[in-house]
């Protein structure tokens, strides 16, 4: 019988408490009606009997308190609601027993931005990690020990587990699923909760939003220029004489500020002009691509599969319903 607790922090989201403990739980019975013994042993675990979510909105009653638990196999972080750093100090006492618990064995797993909680036990130093695509530049501020995966629905290492975004982390529960059981056992859970099993990015999803929380003036200046001018062949050179620094210094200011090299940036700024453009109006992808600065057909279709995980075309015909194209 594996142990598994999942976590019930103050400012916890509800979705991410009730889910794991409903899909183990769906597990258990699928198993039985195989003939098979139930494998997991769920608890809602917490420092109270009674935490209170949204402002008192929601009541989750927890089955075993922290102090009272001995030994689990897994520990199950969900995501947290409002500002994090917040989040992560109202929740600094639970930081001590997860510690422990991974000491002793545990596995860890952090759904969505419960990697911000992971993160502060400090166990995640120096290893890779996925979160929400809209907290990453907060996350790496915060954990600059901890190495962001951009794009990547789950990552494991050491025995600790991280999803991405929002629902993601349906795809690391399944993973979890099929590593305590079998592939079977979670191809069934996948189609009786209606989840793509195989999905590994969470690109397609995501905005890109520059990192501009920093103090390079000169830097700023220059990110401003490239979303001020998608339609322009922007080079390296242009930049740095813009804001009078040589090309070495001011690529290097650059990445240390907004995580992106130069090109990088340039690219991610362009291909979510294109996004917003397939999702709203009737252009074709050439005349898309002319419109950001791409000659090329070939190199523009590789820059955007590599950023969103589809083809242009594919993009656009998941996001905008009034077009079909082939």
């Amino acid at each position: 019988m594996k142990n598994v607790s999942i976590l019930v922090p103050e400012t916890a989201v509800l979705q991410a408490i009730a889910d794991p403990q409903y899909l183990f739980s769906a597990v258990n019975q699928f198993m039985t009606a195989l003939g098979r013994q139930p494998l997991f042993n769920v608890q809602l675990v917490g420092l109270k009997k009674t935490i209170t979510l949204n402002n008192g909105l929601y009541t989750v009653n927890t089955t075993q308190l922290l102090e009272d638990v001995g030994k689990t196999d897994l520990i199950v972080i969900p995501a947290l609601f409002g500002d994090m750093k917040t989040a992560v100090e109202a929740n600094e006492k639970v930081v001590p027993w997860i510690k422990e618990q991974y000491a002793n064995g545990a596995e860890v797993a952090s759904l969505c931005v419960g990697a911000f909680l992971l993160a502060a036990t400090g166990l995640l130093d120096g290893k890779k990690c996925s979160t929400h695509w809209g907290f990453q530049n907060e996350f790496r501020e915060m954990y600059p020990d901890v190495e962001v995966v951009d794009g990547s629905i789950l990552t494991e290492e050491s025995r600790i587990y991280s999803s991405g975004g929002a629902n993601s982390y349906w795809n690391l529960l399944l993973h979890l699923v099929e590593k305590y059981t079998d592939r079977a056992t979670a191809i069934l859970a996948s189609k009786y909760f209606a989840v793509d099993i195989d999905r590994e990015s969470q690109s397609a999803f995501a905005m890109f939003q520059g990192q501009k929380n920093h103090n390079d003036e000169a830097v700023k200046q220059a990110q401003l220029f490239i979303e001020a001018n998608t339609q322009e062949k922007i080079t390296i050179e242009e930049l740095a004489n813009l804001v009078a620094l040589g090309r070495r210094s001011f690529e290097r200011r650059f990445k240390k500020a907004t995580n992106n090299s130069v090109l990088e940036y340039i690219n991610r700024v362009k291909i979510e002009f294109a996004k917003r453009s397939f999702e709203t109006n009737r252009r074709n992808v050439t005349e898309v691509m002319y419109d950001i600065g791409y000659t090329d057909t070939k190199g523009f279709r590789t820059i955007f599969k590599k950023i969103t995980g589809l083809t242009p075309i594919e993009y656009r015909n998941k996001y905008n319903k009034g077009i079909s194209v082939s």
